[in-house]
């Protein structure tokens, strides 16, 4: 009997210490959890969060930038349906702020925006367009600019390479970052490539057998049979994904979890919006493309910038794709030291060249 309760009150205690660390923990992580982003000095900066009304929806911006004479950067965010501030929150030496206004664009009910009751039938590349259109008429007109740059970031190049095409009258130029080209066989194969030699140089017959089933080869081509996401999880452990050389978990995941940018709430909102947005009709409108096929010209100067071992969005086809494009202007830089986000993995080559950019167009 007295063996029983001894037992009894070490699993009582065990519980009550687990309880403890567990509620330490969350109040550990609502402290560094602010929701607070980059500040600066001077009269001329400016940074700001907060959610506005665009077209009937839910829209979110951050916008950070040392002097707003300077031009008007719009970031598409990426996914589409995932903020992309987390990194530059993570990525301290990432400096754009010096040469641009930088406008963090999460659209309708993403991110702290994000709505459980919204209608997500109205998540469509049509409405997203307008939305886009809105946004930049908005930013011109705030601070009294003619025009803006957009850039778009992976995902949000869809969105961004299309607005850029519609309303070429509204920015200096279109610059596509981690650009998606095709959800073609022909984007699997250099994924394929790519993750094959890396995981034999490291010997690791585990994820070789497991992505070698996520496959099916042809004459031509290979044919991915799993999901993009299970794919994708293969292509970050062999050090192609989002961040060189780091796993979904590390890349994603921890930035996320640690960000200062967002509070306990705004944070758990971002992974549902991400959830809430593969389940959209946007998600099934953005299959079947190759923007060599499909947007063949641009009225506006257009670069394109890809890390040099991002096969997220195949660096190769990126490359491809500005050759084949008629623009009035257009260039392709490949960074290294970095994968799918050279913005905050080479930050300090990245800037240059956006730089650069701004320099040669905005006066065009």
């Amino acid at each position: 009997m007295k063996n029983k309760k001894k037992a009894g009150k070490k699993l009582m205690i065990s519980i009550a210490i687990t309880i403890a660390l567990i509620v330490l923990l969350f109040v550990v992580w609502i402290i560094i959890s602010p929701g607070e982003i980059r500040k600066y000095e001077g009269e001329k900066s400016i940074s700001e969060k907060f959610v506005m009304e665009i077209n009937g929806a839910p829209n979110v911006f951050f916008i950070n930038g040392i002097d707003i004479d300077n031009p008007v950067l719009l970031l598409v965010s990426s996914g589409p349906g995932t903020d992309d501030y987390v990194f530059t929150d993570k990525y301290k030496d990432m400096r754009l702020e010096e040469e641009y206004t930088v406008v963090y664009w999460d659209y309708r009910s993403m991110g702290i925006a994000y709505d459980k009751d919204y209608d997500t039938k109205q998540i469509t590349i049509e409405n997203l367009l307008k939305d886009t259109h809105e946004v930049t008429e908005y930013l011109k007109k705030r601070f009294e600019k003619e025009k803006i740059y957009i850039m778009g970031f992976s995902g949000g190049s869809h969105i961004a390479l299309k607005a850029a095409q519609q309303y070429p009258e509204d920015y200096y130029a279109y610059i596509g970052m981690a650009q998606v080209v095709t959800d073609s066989d022909e984007q699997t194969k250099f994924m394929y490539d790519f993750m094959k030699k890396v995981f034999t140089s490291r010997d690791d017959k585990a994820s070789l057998k497991k992505f070698e089933k996520y496959v099916e080869l042809t004459d031509d081509n290979v044919k991915m049979t799993a999901g993009w996401p299970d794919f994708v999880y293969l292509l970050h452990k062999a050090g192609g994904g989002t961040i060189k050389d780091k796993t979904e978990f590390e890349g994603i995941v921890l930035p996320i979890i640690f960000c200062k940018c967002y509070t306990v709430d705004e944070k758990i909102n971002y992974v549902k919006a991400m959830k809430m947005y593969r389940q959209t009709p946007l998600n099934e409108e953005l299959t079947d493309y190759d923007y060599r096929n499909d947007i063949t010209s641009l009225n506006i100067p257009a670069y394109f910038i890809s890390g040099k071992y991002d096969y997220n969005c195949p660096w190769e086809l990126v490359e491809d794709y500005e050759k084949k494009l008629d623009a009035p202007d257009k260039d392709f830089y490949l960074i290294p030291d970095s994968a799918h986000s050279p913005l905050w993995e080479n930050s300090e080559k990245t800037c240059e060249i956006l730089k650069q950019i701004k320099e040669k167009t905005e006066n065009e």
